[in-house]
């Protein structure tokens, strides 16, 4: 309908002019309204409406949608030739040279979250709530490279330079040959970049600074982080230099803007951790060249970030005087065996809806534990609160928790002290059966390094064991019941 408008004023206007002319005349017109067209875009999920809204559709926010100016598609004309690509057979590529060492940060618990080092020409996001050591773990870590000859750039959008300066003195590290940068522009980034030879290793902090000059969006929305995260992942592919981007979270602790740019980097790190409190957690969520769910620890001090060798030492809390309502854990995180310390606390609740509260765990998960003792074994606690927490901060997400989490509901209802010395692990079936887990033999094997003496697991039929550890092998949860039973005499308090 606007067409045919557009064409017909154009006849009436130039009666003159050839069909030919007008006809160019109207497409120079159509591209010019291409290109002025907005679109407008959540900048909690990235989702692309027509028109603007105050609720999103796709993730349920309020006012984040907002007006930006969408990108004229490519196009070229019709039989134009394009540049074309290179094939490459798989099996052909055994001549190719080797890939190139990895870039060793001198922080292990870094290169343990990594896979072993920063991968050369690899891009890795580093997100965590404002505060938590993002912009402390990385100057330790280029400082640490720096001094071992690489050469690295430390490109900050948040801080003046003297800023950083203050900072590394604080941490003692002013003698470190690092080059600083203050710039939010994308251009003059990359152009910097490309003064001098090719740095190893450059950190972005933050990328919800930059913006780029092409975008007609204010930095911080999707497309300015879209375009600049494009930009310098492409350098980094074709340099060779390893891209640390660093990014905010939300409330909800995702990294700000951006499955979107999730899906552009290689390795997604996330920095857990209260502020309040002295440790923390690198997990890495996404790893294209090593394990996912391999976490680094880290105790945050006067002089920085420092490197916990033993991290069940620190999660086992005060395992050496046990009290009732606690048990010890044996999970894995990523390659690495941890031993928790489990705590729980159940008591009569004046409420007719008791809490039911989780720290550290999934409260869904806990409230199944509930139900399974109660169908399973009788064992009822629609009257009590119950609370349970991990100690150390650590988020646990693998299923094995499930006995652990169950001994200790059974100790803290009975007054039981679970024996100094004893670990648990195994998943709890809806059906009440005790299923296996895999890497028993790891789990039991870092329990025996830490003094442990005996392990409570799921019953592993015919397979043997290796280990000197003693284990009790369980079916089902009413046999927990019973072995907690038989710790405490009797469980009194169990109605």
């Amino acid at each position: 309908m606007v067409s045919r408008a557009i064409r017909k004023n154009l006849f009436r206007l130039c009666p003159k002019l050839e069909s030919s002319c007008v006809l160019y005349t109207f497409h120079v017109i159509t591209i010019a309204m291409a290109k002025s067209a907005s679109n407008f875009v959540c900048q909690t999920c990235a989702a692309i409406t027509h028109k603007w809204s105050g609720h999103c559709d796709a993730c349920n926010s309020w006012n984040t949608i907002i007006e930006e100016r969408a990108e004229a598609p490519a196009s070229g004309a019709k039989g134009a030739s394009l540049p074309k690509g290179r094939l490459a057979k798989l099996y052909e590529l055994k001549g190719e040279s080797p890939a190139p060492p990895r870039i060793e940060s001198g922080i292990t618990e870094l290169d343990r979250a990594t896979g072993g080092g920063f991968v050369p020409g690899s891009a890795v996001l580093i997100g965590g709530d404002p505060g938590i050591g993002k912009s402390t773990l990385l100057l330790q870590a280029l400082a640490a490279m720096a001094r071992k000859g690489e050469r690295v750039i430390y490109v900050t959008g948040e801080e003046a330079i003297a800023q950083v300066r203050m900072r590394a003195a604080r941490l003692g590290l002013d003698d470190a040959p690092v080059l600083l940068a203050a710039e939010t522009n994308v251009s003059d980034i990359i152009a910097t970049l490309n003064d001098g030879p090719e740095p190893s290793v450059v950190v972005i902090d933050s990328v919800q600074t930059l913006w780029s000059p092409v975008i007609e969006s204010a930095p911080g929305t999707v497309s300015q982080l879209k375009a600049g995260s494009e930009a310098l992942v492409r350098y980094a592919k074709t340099k060779g230099t390893c891209m640390l981007l660093v990014g905010h979270v939300t409330k909800d602790g995702q990294i700000a803007g951006p499955k979107v740019i999730e899906h552009l980097v290689d390795t997604v790190l996330y920095f857990e951790g209260d502020r309040g409190h002295q440790f923390r957690i690198l997990r890495a969520v996404k790893n294209r060249f090593g394990p996912t769910d391999e976490i680094g620890v880290f105790e945050m001090s006067d002089g920085g970030l420092k490197e916990v060798t033993n991290p069940s030492r620190l999660f086992m809390g005060g395992s050496e005087h046990p009290a009732p309502g606690t048990a010890v854990f044996a999970g894995v995180e990523g390659t690495r065996p941890l031993l928790v310390e489990v705590q729980a606390l159940v008591a009569p609740s004046p409420l007719g809806t008791p809490r039911r509260t989780a720290v550290g765990w999934d409260t869904t998960r806990l409230n199944m534990i509930l139900a399974v003792l109660d169908a399973r074994a009788g064992v009822s606690l629609s009257n009590h609160d119950v609370y349970l927490n991990v100690a150390g901060g650590l988020r646990l997400k693998e299923t094995a928790v499930d006995l652990a989490v169950a001994a200790a509901l059974l100790s803290s209802l009975s007054d039981t002290v679970i024996p100094h010395g004893t670990v648990l692990f195994g998943e709890i079936a809806l059906s009440g059966a005790i299923r296996p887990v895999g890497q028993t033999e790891a789990r039991l094997k870092e329990a025996q390094k830490l003094g442990q003496t005996d392990a409570v697991i799921a019953d592993q039929g015919e397979k043997a064991l290796k280990g000197t550890i003693t284990t009790k092998q369980l079916s089902t949860v009413a046999d927990l019941v019973a072995w907690v039973a038989s710790r405490s005499k009797g469980l009194r308090r169990i109605a």
